[in-house]
């Protein structure tokens, strides 16, 4: 059983944002949370990919009551903050979102994501609107509780056949303007790419904190980046 407390774990993995980018790797079970939290990393996150197949799923197909119950298991075995995948929420309309959202904070999870991917391939993005609501009612649940929890908004069109940067960009800024406390978008990889996505984002979101990034733009450089953009700030 863990020894930190939720409370405390929660204001971790805030400072941990704060202080800027850290890396955050993917048990896929008690065992691998452990291991890692051993290794010396300071946060965990789930990877519903790497769940479901551990369990012989394919991604996406676990129930939200399994989610849930995986999410506790870590969050219970460990001392790390543990930021949870939790998909798009087990729900498409925003009400269902909020209920589910509610019951993933009470796993003890310091941080989770909502994405606005649907699973339908012939429509893989939720409508501007709707997705835009689904982050609100997040939002909200979360504030309901305390507001502790650190809340990622994922925009999914880059890996989901639909890579648009506009279009991407312009769900970053109102899911940040919606509250978002880290935005992400995985799947951008060039310079250009991440470059523009960030840079966009920071307009809205002052205090831009941003969870993670994949492709071939350099850690070091992915660092010089944020200290070249923070001393730009007044």
């Amino acid at each position: 059983m863990a020894n930190t407390s939720t409370t405390e774990k929660r204001n971790v993995f805030r400072r941990l944002h704060d202080a800027g980018c850290f890396v955050i790797p993917n048990p896929w079970n008690v065992g691998s949370a452990r291991y890692l939290q051993g290794l010396g990393f300071k946060a965990l996150a789930t990877t519903s990919s790497g769940y479901a197949h551990a369990q012989g799923y394919a991604d996406g197909e676990q129930s939200c009551d399994e989610v849930l119950a995986h999410f506790g298991e870590i969050a219970a075995a460990t001392d790390v903050p543990l930021n949870a995948d939790f998909e798009g929420g087990f729900a498409d309309d925003p009400a269902g979102v909020a209920e589910n959202v509610t019951r993933c904070i009470a796993t003890g999870v310091a941080g989770l994501s909502i994405e606005d991917s649907t699973g339908d391939s012939k429509q893989p993005l939720y409508a501007f609107d709707l997705a835009l609501a689904r982050v609100k009612a997040a939002r909200a649940a979360i504030d309901k509780t305390g507001g502790d929890v650190v809340f990622t908004a994922r925009t999914e069109g880059f890996i989901r056949g639909r890579p648009d940067l506009d279009e991407t960009i312009r769900r970053l800024k109102a899911f940040a303007d919606a509250g978002a406390d880290c935005l992400y978008s995985p799947g951008i990889k060039t310079r250009e790419q991440i470059t523009a996505t960030v840079k966009a984002a920071t307009e809205i979101a002052k205090e831009g904190k941003f969870d993670s990034f994949s492709g071939v733009i350099t850690n070091p450089e992915l660092n010089k980046f944020f200290s070249d953009d923070r001393r730009q700030k007044p």
